[in-house]
């Protein structure tokens, strides 16, 4: 519907929105875009942590504590408007400022409710929790009107259309498609900037919902889709994806361009720049997404395609998902009979439990998960098919690279690497991009270092930044 247009999604995260002058560089970084012929589509996450303290909010109400839950709400109020009296002047403050107190007010109304139920349902989490992302979008959208920018507040809920699974609700994205065409494509082509708030949807009866924690970067994806944009940027708080986490290993490199496969692997498996889904929808329609950092807008981040180009460096980046257990089901004579690992699997669904990786051996099934609540309960279920073990504080390395395709004595390099470190589970098997072993949490930094320090001593330059490298060698020097 709108192939002809040169359409940009651009999403902020919060650090990107967390105060006025971060909401001023926005503005900056989105005033380029429209510079360069593009038209931008602009969506927000809530302000940092403003979804933390609403949702501590609601922990509070359900419990009782009515004035524990307003005084965090009275927080969010006096940031607001605060941030609202540093940027918009005149009517538009006026206008703005009673809108966000009318807005505080019906939230204080649901907070003094739930506690009086003392009961907080999923639906009623979702609406507390969309507060943040309904007020930043109004306020960032009225800034971008006053400032020059044609800018313009959508409320996503009336586009984002999902199914009523509160929590972490699927999008129907045909609807999204219609909904985009009646309500944001017209603005474009008025030249005006729609700002949507990220996160945040609705049932087709306008039940708010949300996309779970994360989810704007969904947002941004599922409207870049539902326009057919020619590009969607996540813009974060670093310079893109890098080799490792920089705390671990301060010299790793910026990766100028990344698979969708490669990319995914890396977000589910402990990547925190991407949300997992934010690549689907891209995937489909085969749109480029570009990580970039917003206080750094002259980087040239990350670029997300399809097909990656060739590397001479094996892996592109080694991600680290701490916090695993390793739940061992022993039954040796249950193991090969028909519907036994159906039986186990069951459990991890009936749970809702995702499991990270599985290795099976003639009496036994071992799994990882993320140590979490469910984990009585699925070990008494556990318990009625076998015998079951647990070993907690573990780590998940996972090191991803379309261009260990075939090649022989990869893991021979990656295990002498770290041989001074003990691994509990290895799983290559199941993708031909991604190898994954488990170990002790306390070892993981080291492995990491030893690991980083193998195989990007001498990076692909087509495929890696190596300035980060040549600035942390200086100033070792």
């Amino acid at each position: 519907m709108s192939d002809a247009l040169n359409i940009v999604v651009m999403k902020f995260g919060g650090t990107s929105v967390e105060s006025a002058a971060a909401i001023g560089r926005t503005a900056k970084i989105v005033e380029g875009r429209r510079a360069r012929g593009q038209m931008p589509v602009v969506v927000v996450s809530a302000m940092a942590k403003v979804t933390d303290l609403l949702l501590a909010a609601g922990a509070a109400a359900e419990r009782g504590d009515r004035n524990g839950a307003l005084a965090i709400s009275s927080r969010l109020r006096n940031r607001h408007l605060d941030a609202a009296a540093a940027l918009l002047t005149g009517p538009a403050l006026a206008e703005t400022h009673a809108w966000l107190d009318d807005q505080l007010q019906s939230l204080d109304d649901l907070l003094r409710g739930l506690a009086a139920v003392q009961e907080l349902t999923p639906r009623t989490i979702d609406l507390v929790a969309s507060y943040g992302e309904r007020l930043s979008s109004r306020l960032i959208g009225t800034y971008y009107s006053q400032c020059g920018l044609d800018g313009v507040h959508v409320d996503a809920r009336t586009c984002i259309v999902t199914d009523a699974q509160h929590g972490k609700a699927t999008p129907l994205e045909d609807k999204i498609e219609r909904e985009l065409g009646k309500s944001v494509l017209p603005l474009l082509r008025q030249g005006r900037v729609p700002v949507l708030g990220g996160f945040i949807a609705a049932t087709e009866a306008g039940v708010t919902t949300t996309l779970g924690r994360g989810g704007s970067d969904y947002t941004g994806a599922l409207v870049g889709r539902g326009l057919n944009a020619q590009a969607i940027e996540i813009w974060t708080d670093v310079n893109g994806i890098m080799t490792t986490d920089p705390r671990v290993c301060p010299d790793a490199l910026r990766v100028k361009s990344i698979s969708f496969e490669e990319a995914a692997e890396l977000a589910y498996f402990g990547a925190k720049v991407l949300h997992p889904a934010t690549i689907l929808p891209a995937v489909q329609k085969n749109i480029p997404v570009w990580v970039l950092n917003s206080k750094d807008p002259a980087n040239s981040g990350t670029e997300i395609t399809a097909v990656a180009a060739h590397s001479r460096t094996p892996f592109k980046s080694i991600a680290i998902k701490r916090k695993l257990t390793i739940i061992d089901v022993v039954a040796s004579r249950m193991l090969m009979t028909h519907g036994y690992l159906k039986a186990i699997f069951d459990i991890f669904d009936r749970h809702k439990c995702a499991v990270d990786m599985v290795s099976t051996s003639e009496v036994s099934v071992s799994l990882t998960v993320d140590s979490n609540e469910h984990l009585p309960a699925i070990a008494a279920d556990l318990s009625k098919l076998a015998d079951v073990k647990f070993d907690a504080h573990k780590a998940l390395i996972c090191m991803v690279g379309e261009d260990i395709r075939g090649q022989r004595g990869i893991a021979a390099q990656v295990f002498a690497a770290i041989r001074h470190v003990n691994v509990r589970m290895i799983s290559q098997g199941a993708s031909e991009i991604n190898m994954s072993f488990m170990i002790e949490e306390e070892d993981v930094e080291e492995a990491v270092r030893a690991l980083h320090r193998h195989f990007f001593a001498d990076p692909d330059p087509e495929i890696f930044d190596l300035t980060p490298r040549e600035a942390f060698a200086a100033k070792e020097n």
